[in-house]
């Protein structure tokens, strides 16, 4: 067994999400057209976001990093997704299928620790607002959204590091449409269960970690918005529905992947079209059509174009 490692694997063959061309054919378009979306609108977040300077608070910042990470999560999958589908053979390279374990996990990761950095920013808005400003400082901002980011990566890092070293000599098949840790860890020549369980608990220890730090959060907030005046209490309500929502959204499929016990294939990969198609693409209609300040904008801007065009 020692003689044998990953060179003997150069690449892995993906199944994809299904058989029939006519499906793939569906898919094909369908995918393609919600992946146009997401690019055109977590883009279109972050330049509105930079461009206006109502929205330069720490609020929107984060959200705006939010789309960035997004749009990459929704990238690092989608693309091979779509492609593959007008594909008979469907294979990616052993260096490829590291790169997209990678990039998911870090990205991936970073997300989990940003949407808790932005439950702590709604805490402090809606908790102790005369505190806010001096709290939420611009520096505060950039180094949550730099522990975000270190985390992923070393999350990604210390995971990869296992992968690359495991032995792989056939079969090459993976089940789904990319590579993720649990479908690649069952291909080694070697006992995994106790190393796919251990691996899964890694990712699933951190989901469930903010998960947690989440629902204390967005629990002591509306405990504390009951307080306010009707006016107050009703914008911090819209105001956390919509970062519910997305918290959901998230963590409802990559805590059902990495922590439900029940391997069920079918159901794992619907769900992680789910995480790396539906749920990109949600965010910037939640964030833009349930929030105030970013319909205001939309609508300026479209009073500007309007009026270009007429002067045009």
């Amino acid at each position: 067994m020692a003689e044998v490692n990953h060179s003997t694997v150069s690449e892995f063959v993906l199944l994809g999400l299904c058989d029939t061309w006519e499906l793939q054919i569906f898919f094909f378009l369908l995918l393609l057209v919600l992946y146009l979306i997401i690019v055109l609108g977590n883009i279109f977040i972050v330049i509105l976001v930079i461009t206006d300077s109502h929205l330069h608070s720490p609020m929107y910042f984060l959200l705006a990093n939010l789309s960035f990470v997004d749009l990459w999560l929704s990238s690092v999958t989608t693309p091979k997704m779509i492609t593959d589908l007008l594909k008979e053979n469907k294979t990616i390279s052993f260096g490829g299928c590291m790169c997209q374990i990678l990039f998911v996990h870090f990205v991936g990761g970073g997300e989990m620790v940003l949407l808790v950095a932005m439950a702590y920013d709604r805490y402090v808005a809606i908790c102790k607002p005369l505190h806010y400003v001096a709290i939420m400082s611009q520096r505060k901002c950039i180094w949550l959204v730099m522990i975000s980011w270190t985390i992923g990566f070393v999350h990604s890092v210390s995971q990869l590091a296992v992968i690359v070293e495991l032995p792989f000599c056939g079969p090459r098949v993976i089940n789904s449409f990319f590579c993720d840790i649990p479908l690649v860890i069952e291909l080694a020549c070697i006992n995994s269960h106790s190393l796919g369980i251990l691996m899964n608990s890694d990712s699933g220890v951190l989901a469930m970690t903010c998960f947690v730090l989440l629902l204390i959060s967005y629990t002591y907030i509306l405990l504390t918005v009951r307080h306010h005046s009707k006016h107050g209490a009703s914008k911090a309500l819209s105001t956390c529905t919509a970062h519910i929502m997305v918290v959901v959204l998230f963590f409802g499929p990559c805590i059902f992947i990495y922590v439900w016990p029940l391997n069920i294939t079918s159901v794992d990969k619907f769900l992680a079209v789910f995480y790396s198609v539906i749920t990109p693409l949600l965010n910037p209609a939640i964030y833009t059509f349930r929030n105030k300040e970013m319909k205001v904008s939309l609508r300026k801007i479209k009073s500007q174009y309007r009026s270009l065009k007429w002067n045009l």
